[in-house]
This record gives structure tokens, sequence and C-alpha cells, in this order.
């Protein structure tokens, strides 16, 4: 386009000089060696142009002869070269696919159509091919070739690191990742194995030094530096806290971290301890309070109630209160608030928010807190019993949960993988449930209403006669009473009644509820009657 510009340009120039010159005729003599040659102007110009394009024409003529045959050798060079990049492309897919004898027959014909030595992804579709026909030694040699080479330097890097975490030689992966990142450190994969490897052994200095080197591309991985920045400030933060060296740094680290996200509950506690170790309880509680407002966690309601040393079992009651306040209608604030009312010996407001958190969200520690409030307040086995079983058909209670496994404190790198921030808090992995039927009732509703009633306490002194020793007696569940009379066969009527012998008073049965005290000095009205001659009745 440029070209054709130029030429348009030169054309109208030229025509803008002959009618400049056609509007000014002149003569133009020239005596050169005796002679006098006379023309005009216009054809003075008409001549000089013409020579000039006759100079031009026969440059360009001459020029064309004698570049032809490295014209042509550069036609045929490229022609070659064209159809060695079309096989090493057709190759790469080939080898990408994992057809073995297609990435084979396109490298033969690369290789004889391409020099290996100009061409790096010669060297990378052979060692592609390699591997997929499983010669693992020679792809591992072709990457190491390729490692030694400056401008494949981090491609053959890759593929040693690759092939060490196949064999499982961990120490070696670190190395050809730790290589790789020191002459490009903008590489993912490079710096997340550092990272990795940097966290295991808790360098923590090292790895907040390895990611400020590494420039995000993006606001989406801007976003996961921030996160990874923010889960390895909370880890030093917890080592210096844990180590008890630099209570005060670990309080700026817990901070930092809360600075790119104030709603980390980690990070949060961490501060919180800090500044209870150094009797700061004022913003300790300013920090839960505001993690508490953003997502309740029985971490926090832990830390919130018992912050205070000394504090008596009433003053934790009032301070599950305050989170109570703070979060109302949560089966989070419910239960610690049921708990510190345990602790405080008020049983009916245990019971009632106990019952309420399992209702919002029936799991197991739920209906185990039931169980020892019926512990503490009743003594009742059954009713204890009951809320046991229903804690084992209850749903898992959430933890911090990484690759399978649960902590019962959150940790920065899996013990499984090795993986930086790994661990959720969330519910573990449990057995599948089936889908709820619409209409049906909630567990927690079912289990209280199935709640067998307080068993009466035998009274009887100590000091008076017992009878022989009966074997205990279990309390009925409603529930398998039901069963079983939906499960039994309905009997036939017979004909005729057989005679039923009397039986004595001292044969029948005698009910598990609401009979008369054990005492023997205590007539019933049958033994009344038999002794009316008597005038009184003798306690024994």
């Amino acid at each position: 386009m440029t070209r054709l510009l130029f030429f348009v340009l030169i054309v109208l120039a030229l025509g803008a000089g002959f009618a400049w010159l056609a509007d000014r005729p002149g003569e133009l003599s020239i005596i050169w060696q005796g002679q006098r040659i006379a023309m005009s102007l216009m054809v003075a110009a008409t001549i000089a142009v013409s020579v000039i394009a006759a100079i031009l024409l026969t440059w360009w003529v001459l020029r064309v002869v004698l570049t032809s045959p490295y014209a042509l050798q550069r036609h045929f060079r490229a022609r070659k070269r064209d159809r060695g990049y079309q096989a090493l492309s057709t190759g790469l897919i080939a080898a990408g696919a994992g057809d073995a004898a297609s990435a084979r027959k396109m490298l033969a014909r690369t290789k004889g159509l391409i020099n290996a030595d100009q061409e790096p992804l010669v060297h990378l579709l052979e060692a592609q091919a390699a591997l997929i026909e499983g010669h693992h030694d020679d792809a591992r040699r072709k990457f190491e070739l390729m490692a030694d080479d400056p401008e494949t330097r981090e491609l053959g890097l890759r593929g040693l690191y690759l092939e060490a975490r196949r064999l499982g030689a961990v120490e070696a992966a670190r190395q050809y990742a730790e290589r790789a990142a020191e002459n490009a450190p903008q590489l993912p994969w490079a710096a997340d194995a550092v990272l990795e490897h940097r966290s295991q052994t808790g360098e923590w200095d090292h790895a907040l030094k390895l990611l400020d080197q590494h420039k995000a591309a993006s606001p989406e991985e801007r976003k996961q530096l921030d996160r990874r920045k923010m889960v390895i400030l909370t880890a030093r933060a917890g080592a210096k806290l844990e180590s008890e060296t630099d209570p005060k740094g670990a309080r700026d680290d817990a901070q930092a971290a809360l600075k790119i996200d104030e709603t980390f509950i980690p990070a949060g506690l961490i501060a919180a301890k800090a500044y209870l170790r150094e009797g700061n309880l004022r913003k300790a509680s300013h920090i839960l309070e505001r993690l508490w407002k953003a997502t309740p966690h029985p971490d926090v309601a832990r830390l919130f109630i018992h912050s205070r040393a000394g504090d008596s079992a009433l003053d934790r009651y009032k301070r599950a209160q305050k989170l109570e306040a703070l979060h109302p209608n949560n089966a989070e604030t419910l239960f610690a608030v049921a708990q510190a009312a345990l602790d405080a010996r008020e049983f009916a407001v245990a019971r009632a928010k106990a019952e309420a958190a399992a209702r919002l969200a029936p799991s197991e520690r739920a209906y185990l807190l039931l169980a020892d409030i019926e512990d503490a307040e009743t003594g009742d086995q059954g009713r204890i019993r009951h809320w046991m079983n229903q804690a084992l058909k209850a749903p898992r209670d959430p933890a911090w949960t990484a690759d399978g496994i649960t902590s019962p404190e959150w940790l920065p790198v899996s013990p499984v993988t090795g993986k930086l921030d790994a661990f959720e808090w969330k519910t573990p992995v449990s057995e599948w449930q089936g889908p709820v039927e619409e209409g049906a009732a909630n567990p927690a509703e079912e289990a209280i209403r199935t709640l067998p009633p307080v068993a009466i306490p035998d009274r009887r002194p100590k000091d008076r006669p017992t009878e022989p020793e009966q074997p205990a007696t279990r309390v009925p569940d409603p529930i398998e009473i039901r069963r079983a009379a939906e499960s039994e066969p309905e009997k036939p009527a017979s004909p005729a009644k057989s005679p039923v012998s009397p039986v004595s008073p001292q044969d029948e049965p005698k009910p598990f509820f609401g009979g008369l005290p054990d005492d023997p000095g205590v007539k019933n009205e049958s033994q009344r009657a038999s002794s009316n001659g008597s005038s009184s009745f003798r306690l024994f």
C-alpha cells in the first residue's frame, strides 16, 4: 500500500511539472565541442525523464539476471521450510492427541526438511513422541539437552520437573522448579512448586519474597496472589505466636492478613490471641465481634467467651448472650449460649437454646449437648441414651477439612499433598443421605417429640428389707413399640375363651411407672379387705 501511494505521488508530481513547463514555453541551447544543440524546454525535459527511466530499467534487468540463482535458491528453501513447519505442526498435534505413530512419522519428515539445531520445536516433538511411546529415558535426555540451551531452558526444565514428579523424586522436582524460578519467576508452575516447598518447610520469609517477585498479569491472578499472601502471613503469625518469641510480630502479621480480608477467621483468631497475651481485652473483643458479625464460627465463640481469665460461669454466660445480640437466630449462636448456660447451671435456658439450635441445623454436637444437659439436670439414662442415639444418626459437624482429613485447628498446608491453603471449614465427606421428601418432618422435631418421660426414681428407704432384685428393665422406645405393632401379624379370634385362673395379688405384673411403693408395710386395697378384722396395721 505504501509503494502504491508513493508511485501515485510521483506520477502526479511529473504531471504537474510538465503542465508547468507547458504554460511557460522556452528554448534550450547547448554548445558542446563546437556544436550547438537547440531545442525547446519541453523536449529537453522529456528527454531527461526518458533517460532516467531507461537507466532504472536497465539496472533492474541486470539485477534480476545477476540475482536469479540466489532468488531461485531462496524460493526452494522457503518452500522446503514451509513444508517442514507444516510437518512439525502436524506432528505436535498428533503428539498432543496421543497418536505416537503419526507423531514419529511427522518427526522423521520434519528432520529431513528443517535443521533441528535451528528450530527448538523439533526437540520438543521428539521428546513428546518418546513420552507417548513410553521411552522416558530418551525423553529425559532430550529435556536435559533443551535445559542446557538458553533458548529452550524453561521448556526443558518443565519437562524434567514433570518427569521427576512422575517418578516421585520430590527433591529433584524441587531443584528443577527452583532453577526455573531463578531465571523466570513469572512462570506459574515454578513459582507454585517453590512456594509449596517453602510452605512445607515453614520458610515463610522466603515464600513472601517469592510472592513479591511474581507480577500479576490479570485481576484474577492478583486476587490469587493476595489470597496466598494472606495465608502465608497468617501462618507466619501462628508460628511466632506458638513459639512465644515475638507476640508483637505475630499480631502485626495477623493484622496485615486481616487488611487483605477482614473476615479471615484464622488470622482474626491469632490477632485476638496476641492481644490477649498483651492484656488488651478491648481490641481482642473488637476483632472477635467483627468476625462474629461476618460469619459465626465456634472457634470465635469459644475464644470470645473464655477470653477473660478468672471469669465465673455466669460471667461467661453473659458474654455468650452478647454474641447472641450481635448475630441472633443462628445455630452457632444458640449452641454457644446453650453451652455457656449449661456451665452456669441454667438448665431451662440451656435446653431451650440447644433444642432451637438442633431445629435450625441438626448436628452431632447439638444432640450431644442435649445429652450433657440431660445428664446434668435429670440424670435419666433413658433420655441420655435417646439423645446419644440421635447424635449417631445426625449429620457430622463442620471441621477444618483438606484432602479427606480433618484437623481440630486451621493449618496453612495440607499434610497429605503439601498444598498451600487447602483447609476449608466445611462438613467432612459423609454417606449420601438421599433426597429429602417434600413435607418431611424436621429430625430435631421428631427427636424432641419421641423423647421419653423422666423416670420416677426409687425412693425406697435404705434400711427396709428389699425384695429379690429383678433384672434391669430397659425404657421402651416408642418408635420400636410402633414398629413392632406394625410388623406383628393379627391373631385369629378364638371361638371360646378358656377359663382364666385367678391371679394372686403377689403375681400381678408390677408397672414400671406409677406403681405403689415397695414398702411391705403399706398394704393395697385387697390386703385391707382381707384384714378388716384387724384394728390397725403395723410398720415392719
